[in-house]
């Protein structure tokens, strides 16, 4: 089955389950989830019981969720279809990156496979989007980088992989102090981190949603 032949629900269930399980780095609790697609944790239950009892995802009971072979797939095309249209919606219809999230979110289930295709093509096959997260390659790829989050990172020289697109404000706070995909910084302890020479003190949530390598380990940079 092709996912353009999955319902949105579906679709959406799916690929909100890999993009939570791409930055916690383990199983997904139906409460994260539930969060995620913005319903009632009765309502996420009741949506991966349904998922479960087609294969698509793994759920005991009061245990985390994962994505069956099959379920992965369908996930690692629907994230791609996501990225890719916030990769086009910057590059070629003028959008800030803090604005194509949501605009990708209902463009995502309408769009053709050729369409996608097409975009892939038009914008040079791109790696990453507007945040820098990786866009999985048309074979299911995922090209995760090897990168941690901030929090994580300690005291040092560093390169700014990617940027949670979760919340828009932060994401236009990060612009206005440099805080973009390829910034390099310099983190210190305490919370703080240092980008084109202004120290910038960030919350814990700041931390968690920016990711960052080291210079030799940085993706490649993307214009985008």
């Amino acid at each position: 089955m092709a996912v353009s032949e999955l319902s949105a629900s579906t679709q959406d269930y799916l690929k909100s389950v890999w993009t939570l399980q791409e930055w916690s780095g383990g199983a997904v609790s139906v409460t994260a989830l539930a969060e995620r697609l913005g319903v009632r944790t009765s309502t996420a239950s009741d949506g991966i019981k349904k998922l479960a009892e087609q294969g698509l995802v793994a759920h005991e009971t009061y245990g985390g969720i994962t994505l069956t072979d099959e379920g992965a797939a369908h996930a690692l095309a629907m994230v791609r279809r996501h990225r890719l249209l916030e990769a086009y919606l910057v590059q070629e219809l003028g959008y800030d990156w803090d604005e194509v999230h949501d605009e990708a979110e209902i463009l995502e289930h309408a769009v053709s496979d050729r369409f996608v295709a097409a975009i892939d093509v038009r914008l040079g096959h791109p790696r990453r989007d507007p945040h820098g997260d990786p866009i999985p390659s048309a074979d299911g790829d995922a090209h995760l980088p090897d990168a941690v989050p901030l929090s994580l990172a300690g005291p040092g020289p560093a390169v700014v992989v990617r940027l949670s697109d979760s919340d828009p404000e932060r994401l236009r706070r990060f612009a206005t102090v440099g805080l973009t995909p390829d910034a390099e910084v310099q983190v210190h302890e305490g919370g703080t981190v240092e980008v084109a020479d202004a120290v910038i003190t960030l919350t814990p949530d700041d931390s968690n949603s920016i990711w960052v390598a080291r210079r030799n380990d940085a993706p490649p940079r993307q214009d985008v």
